[in-house]
């Protein structure tokens, strides 16, 4: 079973490493809302990162990300969540999401291209990347909440 699984695996990496290299078509979007500490409601069409492909891919090679979408990583379930800009050539603000809804972390304006490790500080349920200057522009914090199915919501 576990020869299988490798084999699998192993077949799958040059569809993979393909997929890395454009843009991959968009996603199905969801509303999400973001709730702010003031009680201002934000809300967004994002797009929904589900698979391991989907994932991997993001918003690699995307232009721009329109002012009221984004895309929203669904890790199945609270964990650590480790991201990087490698082919990202647009600046983003990624949103780290625990399980409740409950925004954790913030890391603002990430810098397009970089490998440097942009981490959660702790185990999440989701990441959502925006527009850079968006958390700023909206005045969102972290302890702020994020309505969205994935978060009960």
């Amino acid at each position: 079973m576990k020869r299988r699984a490798l084999i699998v695996a192993l077949l799958g990496l040059p569809m993979l490493a393909q997929a890395q290299d454009a843009a991959q078509p968009e996603l199905p979007k969801e509303k999400l809302v973001i709730v702010t500490h003031d009680g201002k409601r934000h809300e967004f069409q994002v797009e929904m990162a589900i698979t391991m492909a989907q994932q991997t891919v993001g918003l690699m090679f995307r232009p721009n990300v329109p002012a009221d979408g984004g895309m929203l990583f669904d890790w199945g379930q609270p964990r650590s969540s480790q991201m990087w800009m490698r082919n990202t050539v647009s600046s983003l603000d990624m949103l780290f999401i625990n399980a409740d809804g409950t925004i954790r972390s913030i890391a603002e304006r990430t810098v397009p291209q970089s490998l440097a490790v942009i981490d959660s500080r702790g185990p999440v349920r989701g990441t959502l990347e925006l527009a850079a200057g968006t958390a700023e522009r909206l005045d969102i914090r972290v302890g702020d909440k994020v309505e969205q199915r994935i978060f009960g919501k």
